[in-house]
């Protein structure tokens, strides 16, 4: 045993075998990763660099979006009309998008409160909010497929041609919402995956295996709401810019 160790014992600090202490030690423990990163949540950093890079992407097709708007000289189609819904033969306009906001945001909220309860090891309540959520999500998808099929079959919009005006219209929109879209639908995807982790204690256990984390942490739950929330924030900037512009 080194000096630096045998210090560290007199004055009472519990150490783990092999590791040593003073500047040794902390140069031992940054390159070996003995100490310092050995409870780190790798899950959740991965998930903010993932993040991160996916918000270049965005604001890339966003400001894309941006530029091909502002640049066109062909009149620009007006959202409230071509995202109408006709409901007892009135024409309401935005009435589908504004559900699909409410609904987006409302699973935002029950992801949070899942996070909050599966840090409680609530696990009966944690598992219903993260199936409420999977399944706001999913309807959001599919409201999205309705529109689609709305502008694709009834209205004649296609990536390169649109009869409501502009022709870029039909491209940035279907790159960006479809873009979107599939982030929700692979979020749903691990929402119902991870629901299934939690109904079966695997996080409780800590049992070895995909997206498990360690025992008694529900970590994974916060990982996968970091992303939903990421989500969620996207889609108020794609209203903003796509059906209030």
């Amino acid at each position: 045993m080194n000096t630096a160790t045998e210090t560290a014992d007199l004055n009472g600090n519990d150490m783990e075998p092999g590791v040593t202490g003073g500047a040794k030690g902390i140069v031992a423990d940054w390159s070996s990763d003995q100490v310092a990163f050995r409870k780190a949540p790798w899950g959740k950093a991965m998930m903010w660099i993932f993040l991160l890079s996916d918000t270049f992407i965005f604001s890339i097709f966003l400001i894309g979006y941006m530029t091909a708007r502002m640049s066109t000289k062909v009149p620009w189609p007006n959202p409230s009309e071509v995202f109408a819904l006709t409901v007892f033969g009135t024409s309401v306009p935005l009435l589908l998008i504004a559900i699909m906001t409410f609904i987006l945001i409302t699973s935002s909220g029950t992801m949070a409160m899942a996070v909050k309860f599966g840090y409680e090891q609530n696990k009966k309540v944690c598992y219903r909010l993260i199936v409420i959520t999977a399944i706001l999500g999913a309807s959001f998808v599919g409201m999205q497929v309705f529109e689609w099929s709305k502008l694709i079959l009834d209205e004649g919009v296609r990536p390169w041609y649109n009869p409501f005006g502009a022709p870029q219209f039909g491209a940035v929109f279907f790159m960006v919402t479809g873009f979107h879209g599939t982030h929700v639908t692979i979020g749903v995807i691990f929402l119902f995956i991870i629901a299934n982790k939690v109904r079966k204690g695997e996080f409780d256990r800590g049992d070895a295996g995909f997206m498990t984390g360690r025992p008694g942490r529900y970590e994974m739950v916060e990982t996968i709401g970091l992303y939903w929330h990421f989500v969620d924030l996207v889609w108020v900037f794609i209203f903003a810019l796509f059906y209030l512009w």
